[in-house]
């Protein structure tokens, strides 16, 4: 892994299911161990409890709150449904994606969300094509970037076949340090990357 110092933000990419969800949820947890506040949303499958079969994704709030992402097309939709942005079979719930998830990425700079020192950590899961349909959840993850009290970790999709602009402009930036996840580094990057976020803190 290139080496994180000096630097501010952890974007995390790699394959679909590789694990990038799971790797946030574990750092989240040594952080709440430690006594770090965070913040911050991911994204979880939702799958047919019967035929075990994928039918779409949710967002999950770090605070335990839950609300649809997105959702497969099907008969029976409603016109509203029937006319939200598409990912593949999936249809993007902006509206519910948006409640849910930009009350968690905007810093709040009071004492109930900001460490002693000062910083604050971020998660966000994901920066990806369905989450992009937001003008709003750009904005937002823009904004958080600029602030000097962020330390982001946020998971980006692999774009080297299709570039998506925004987040080229997230990984260019001078102050991320870009890890590619594997299934086979997935749980030794657990104690590498609280490290760069302790680190990033004290930097404050």
């Amino acid at each position: 892994m290139a080496s994180g110092r000096g630097r501010t933000h952890v974007l995390l990419t790699g394959s679909p299911g590789v694990g990038k969800t799971t790797l946030c949820r574990k750092i989240y947890e040594v952080l709440k161990d430690k006594g770090i506040k965070v913040q911050g949303f991911y994204t979880e499958e939702v799958r047919n409890s019967q035929k075990g079969s994928r039918v779409g994704f949710d967002v999950v709030t770090l605070d335990g709150q839950r609300g649809p992402l997105a959702r497969t097309k099907g008969a029976g939709q409603t016109a509203r449904a029937r006319a939200l942005p598409s990912v593949g079979n999936y249809l993007v719930d902006i509206k519910s994606f948006e409640q849910l998830a930009l009350p968690t990425i905007k810093l709040n700079l009071d004492k109930s969300k900001v460490t002693e020192d000062g910083g604050a950590v971020v998660i966000v899961d994901e920066v990806g094509k369905m989450e992009l349909f937001s003008q709003s959840f750009i904005s937002s993850v823009r904004e958080l970037f600029s602030l000097q009290q962020a330390t982001i970790l946020a998971t980006v999709p692999l774009t080297k076949q299709r570039p998506i602009l925004f987040v080229d402009e997230l990984k260019n930036r001078k102050d991320v340090t870009l890890i590619e996840v594997t299934r086979n580094t997935r749980d030794e990057l657990v104690s590498e990357i609280v490290q760069l976020i302790e680190e990033s803190l004290v930097n404050k």
